[in-house]
């Protein structure tokens, strides 16, 4: 067996367990998912609409943002705002790499650097990531002690565990967060009504990005948006639920730049943390999408990732199935909504082991049978 191979079954045999466990602990997981789904429902039938409150409602706390139509726009938003010569660091953001921020912003002259460890790890060996959540999760503990030695630090010890590895990251990252000039992240939520972004982490690398360093921009596409903060809050939890990382470690929020009111309960801004926030809203295919009697239903995804452990062809293909950083079942939905590519739809089987985990049930099957049906009438 290949590392690759030995690795994804690790994986999945991992986080099947925790899945069973969480949703067996927690049923009131499955109840939130339902009240989520309605509301992205009304978003999508909606999205100028929420957009507009969005960005509205980010400038009332002091933030900036930006709605963009393609990769294109967001690269030259972003890069207008770091500028060249700084330290960049990022929390993971599969948006951010679709739209090929990090290399993009090195390519100007800026110093980039991953701080999730999965993304780290595939920043150091110039790999597409396997996996939404755990986006290195193709590689065996072996490979990444071989990875850190090469790249970090050549006195890791032979058989390091991985608690010494990931120490070694820990280490190696902790002097970038401090000296860092920007930090950018993505969105697991969006709140229209406050402008607020919510983010779901285990380990405080996104909350030191999002308020060590004096400037703060978050990327993330417009299906993300909920239509108030108590239900982007429940969008993180449902992600984080049927993902089996569950509870938490950290849920972040953030609204604007940071603030205080200890001077006579006057809130000013900046305080300790971040003097700029921004957001930026990403459609790239998103609109397009949503306007289409059975594509929109992709839209609903909530990025946790199960569906790919419950798919054949996923661990067939040691992870190898789709368009990067999208891939599983819902990357075969998403390779076509952003990047107009049918191809790895045409490789389901439609075992439809991923409609039955998925949070938002999205009948996954059908959409890339549609897919299909696309593609087959176009090719004829």
């Amino acid at each position: 067996m290949s590392y690759w191979e030995i690795a994804i079954e690790r994986a999945s045999t991992n986080t099947l367990n925790s899945y069973r466990r969480v949703m067996e602990n927690y049923p009131y997981l499955k109840d939130l998912a339902i009240k989520v789904r309605k509301a992205k429902e009304e978003v999508l039938k909606n999205l100028d609409y929420y957009i507009d409150l969005t960005l509205k409602s980010v400038e009332k706390t002091g933030g900036k943002g930006y709605y963009v139509n393609n990769a294109e726009e967001a690269r030259e938003v972003i890069g207008k705002i770091v500028g060249k010569g700084k330290l960049v660091v990022m929390g993971k953001s599969m948006v951010a790499y679709e739209v090929g921020l990090r290399k993009y912003l090195e390519s100007i002259g800026n110093e980039v650097y991953e701080t999730d460890l999965g993304e780290f790890l595939i920043q150091l060996a110039d790999e597409p990531p396997s996996h939404i959540i755990g986006p290195a999760i193709h590689m065996t503990k072996e490979r990444v002690e071989q990875l850190l030695r090469e790249k970090v630090n050549k006195n890791i010890k032979e058989n390091a565990s991985h608690e010494e590895l990931a120490n070694v990251a820990r280490e190696f990252l902790y002097e970038k967060f401090i000296k860092a000039n920007v930090g950018i992240t993505g969105a697991n939520a969006v709140a229209a009504d406050t402008g607020s972004i919510v983010l779901v982490e285990n380990e405080g690398n996104i909350r030191k990005t999002t308020v060590l360093p004096p400037v703060h921009i978050a990327i993330t596409g417009i299906d993300k948006i909920l239509p108030t903060l108590e239900l982007a809050i429940a969008e993180a939890l449902v992600q984080s639920g049927f993902n089996g990382l569950y509870p938490p470690t950290y849920i972040n929020v953030t609204s604007g730049p940071s603030s205080t009111g200890d001077i006579e309960l006057h809130r000013v801004s900046p305080a300790q943390g971040p003097k700029e926030f921004h957001l930026v809203l990403l459609d790239n295919g998103r609109k397009e999408a949503a306007k289409d009697d059975v594509l929109w239903e992709a839209l609903l995804c909530v990025r946790c990732g199960q569906c790919h452990f419950h798919c054949p062809v996923y661990r067939v293909l040691d992870g190898k199935w789709g368009d990067p950083p999208y891939s599983g079942p819902m990357g075969a939905m998403w390779s076509y909504v952003v990047y107009k590519d049918p191809l790895p739809a045409t490789l389901c089987t439609h075992s439809g082991g991923c409609k039955e985990v998925c949070p938002m049930e999205i009948n996954i099957p059908r959409v890339l049978d549609y897919i299909k049906w696309k593609y087959n009438r176009k090719s004829s």
